[in-house]
């Protein structure tokens, strides 16, 4: 399986459980990684054969835009069915990470993964 990655794509929205997260939108970093089922973009140079991330990143914003979640854990949720229910996605793992929000702690967040990752086959014969 291929894997499509996006790191450190910045989207800001109002996102936490304390009354002062809530009043302005605040950047938030998202890392994805999204399983390519398969994918031969490779050798046809195409897009079509595989998972567009402009519009990936566009859906995202969209959707973020729109989003007013407590938690890290319910974005990255919603993410991770956005990209598997929207763009076919087999597999894909998101995190999310929130910038300097707890004093002494330069960032923190969450990794989720969704879906079945593919087998990657090995042409190694087996050793005797």
């Amino acid at each position: 399986m291929d894997i499509l990655f996006l790191k450190d794509f910045r989207v800001e929205l109002i996102i936490g459980i304390y009354e002062w997260e809530r009043k302005v939108p605040q950047p938030v970093l998202l890392d994805l990684e999204i399983g390519l089922p398969n994918s031969r973009a490779g050798e046809t140079d195409n897009v079509a054969d595989t998972i567009d991330y402009g519009q990936v990143a566009a859906r995202i914003r969209a959707a973020c835009a729109a989003l007013r979640p407590a938690l890290v854990e319910a974005l990255a949720e919603h993410v991770a069915q956005l990209i598997r229910n929207e763009f076919g996605a087999p597999w894909v793992r998101v995190t999310v990470t929130k910038l300097a929000i707890v004093r002494g702690v330069k960032a923190l967040g969450i990794t989720i993964e969704r879906g079945q990752r593919g087998c990657v086959m090995s042409h190694m014969q087996p050793a005797r």
